[in-house]
């Protein structure tokens, strides 16, 4: 090949490169919750300037944890606490131990976490921190020097009145105590509302366990309402049957009289068309840790169930897993999010023009950062309130954020995303302006 062919070659390698790199959908979580931001903005008319000072965290810090196994080895770990917005209040969000845990995420996180409060119209900001590890893989003794740990590296940038972390994925309200306690050792006195999730003997309020699927519920009872549709004996798949998702399925079950045709975790799915007992699969995990392999049901894989025809699909685990790739072939009257961006900002036009309802991750899965800020008020002020009363208030809490978001995505004639952003981006900044930030 001469030197002129192997100069045409290359450029005709770079041509196909770049329209490869074109062509690929961004699922890098940060870039997509910019770019949600960033349609958000486009829509409404906020200049360039608003975006810029929006479109990044005001604080990430990032730390080392190096500790003794129980092997005697030194292991270290990598953390995260991004603190995105506090125009509104004090931050808030959870912590997240993953092994596939990242900067991009936890920074995504903390964004949503900030728009989240906003669209439920609760006096607290965004954040999200997190740490990449595996506990599964780790004892009791080490998980406690891993919380301690991460505490005593954060203490001087959180607090009831700065950031207040809780429980996410792979963390749990006996974490949440050995952090509260821990910090508690530093200021050396009690604060019950620096941590929320925690055990009820230790200020954690009634209700706290299942308040993400309850207000996922509450929403979508809101929802059938819209499309005239009765969830009695409606068809439901739900992708992720952890605390969320497993609840989510039997309040549907046992309020509803939902068909749960399939949920699945990170292991595989199982589908049943004449319906699933959620409590048995629920049952079946904790025996097997994974829901595959229970009686009378047939199994397949999390991207078969996905596009599975139902009324409802829950997405309850991780994130981008409606894309560009199979948007066009989830088959269902109603998307919703209880995960943390399961959905693209490509997938969201096609689902959009496909007329699939979709209730938005940070209106969704609100329930949970809802009843964290009231077990924020009950630690403030020493009473706590029965299990009735909190999601009696919760009910009226995401009720109205529902009814708020569909006025705004009809307004703008648009998907029910960007009319949850529009309501948040206005409450953050206009919190904003009247502290003179902008």
């Amino acid at each position: 090949m001469s030197e002129t062919e192997q100069n045409s070659f290359r450029k005709r390698i770079i041509k196909l490169t770049i329209k490869l790199i074109k062509m690929s959908e961004n699922l890098d979580p940060f870039s997509i919750a910019q770019q949600q931001l960033y349609n958000a903005c486009k829509i409404v008319g906020y200049d360039s300037d608003i975006y810029n000072a929006l479109s990044e965290p005001e604080r990430f810090v990032q730390i080392k944890i190096t500790m003794k196994m129980d092997d005697g080895s030194l292991k270290t770990f990598q953390g995260f606490r991004s603190q995105y917005n506090s125009a509104r209040g004090p931050m808030k969000g959870g912590i997240r131990w993953h092994p596939d845990e990242s900067a991009s995420l936890v920074k995504a996180l903390s964004a949503w976490m900030t728009w989240k409060t906003a669209c439920v119209d609760i006096p607290l900001g965004g954040a999200k921190g997190g740490i990449i590890c595996n506990p599964k893989e780790m004892s009791n003794r080490e998980l406690e020097i891993l919380a301690r740990s991460y505490i005593r590296q954060l203490a001087d940038l959180i607090g009831p009145s700065i950031d207040v972390p809780a429980p996410d994925v792979y963390t749990n309200p006996q974490i949440m105590a050995w952090m509260m306690d821990e910090y508690e050792k530093i200021i050396r006195h009690h604060s019950p509302s620096v941590i929320t999730g925690k055990p009820l003997p230790l200020g954690g309020s009634a209700g706290r366990s299942i308040s993400t699927a309850k207000g996922g519920v509450f929403t979508i009872r809101e929802a059938a309402k819209d499309l005239d549709f009765n969830l009695n004996g409606s068809d439901v798949v739900v992708q992720g049957y952890g605390n969320a998702g497993s609840w989510v399925a039997k309040i549907l079950h046992d309020d509803f009289g939902c068909n749960i045709i399939a949920v699945s975790d990170s292991r595989g799915g199982i589908y049943n068309e004449n319906g699933i007992n959620p409590y048995e699969a629920a049952n079946h995990k904790e025996r097997t840790s994974t829901v595959v392999g229970l009686k009378g049901t047939k199994e397949l894989s999390n991207e078969e169930l996905l596009e599975l025809e139902c009324d409802l699909l829950i997405p309850a685990a991780l994130e981008n897993v409606i894309t560009r790739e199979n948007a066009d072939k989830i088959n269902c009257k109603i998307i919703a999010e209880l995960a943390n961006g399961p959905t693209t900002p490509d997938a969201d036009k096609t689902l959009f023009e496909k007329g699939i309802l979709v209730i938005p991750d940070f209106l969704c899965n609100a329930g949970g950062v809802t009843v964290s800020y009231f077990e924020m008020v009950q630690g403030y002020y020493r009473y706590f309130w029965t299990e009735t009363e909190v999601f009696e208030a919760l009910d009226r809490v995401m009720t109205r954020a529902y009814r708020s978001t569909v006025k705004q995505s009809k307004k703008f004639n648009t998907h029910n995303r960007m009319g949850a952003y529009i309501i948040s981006l206005e409450r953050v900044i206009n919190a904003m302006r009247l502290r003179g930030w902008l």
